[in-house]
């Protein structure tokens, strides 16, 4: 199971970039899978549902099989977040497991930038950023070092996902 992070402010368009990617990535023949840390409360069941009502009344775990899918829904009930090796210990083995947040994870990272929204870019500060996806050129001495590449080259930027992409550690 190979890691690679997606990092960018909000707004950048890190969730467009990844629906591009995926099926070229899926195209190749690997299974992908996606862990997205948010740091806002989440909630992917709906006040009134059987499952919803469960979950309220006490169950640490309420897993939701339908049609189509099934959801795990684990409630941390005031316990810390699990780290992301945690997490990536629950997943079913795949090839690549994207990862949009975790800035402080260790592993490599694409930074999404677009100067026109007016932010900074995350690089430097942010560990493990290998290089960056930007709709603009280079500014001068921004992230020298670091391949800058089209955000509108999807396929250049599959290829440098799987090129950067390294075994999960943990």
């Amino acid at each position: 199971m190979n890691v690679f992070g997606i990092a960018g402010h909000s707004g950048m368009g890190k969730t467009t970039l990844l629906e591009r990617l995926i099926p070229l990535l899926t195209a190749r023949g690997l299974a992908v899978s996606l862990v997205k840390h948010s740091h806002k409360a989440i909630e992917v069941d709906r006040p009134g549902k059987d499952s919803y009502r469960l979950r309220e009344a006490g169950c640490q775990e309420v897993l939701l099989l339908g049609e189509g899918r099934w959801a795990l829904m684990h409630e941390l009930r005031g316990a810390a977040e699990p780290s992301l090796p945690e997490l990536l210990g629950r997943l079913q083995h795949c090839d690549l497991v994207l990862i949009e947040g975790f800035k402080s994870g260790d592993f490599p990272k694409l930074e999404v930038w677009r100067p026109s929204l007016g932010r900074e870019m995350l690089w430097p500060a942010w560990p493990g950023i290998v290089g960056i996806a930007s709709d603009a050129p280079r500014p001068a001495n921004a992230a020298s070092g670091l391949p800058w590449l089209d955000l509108h080259d999807a396929g250049a930027l599959a290829g440098f996902v799987l090129a950067n992409a390294r075994a999960r550690s943990g």
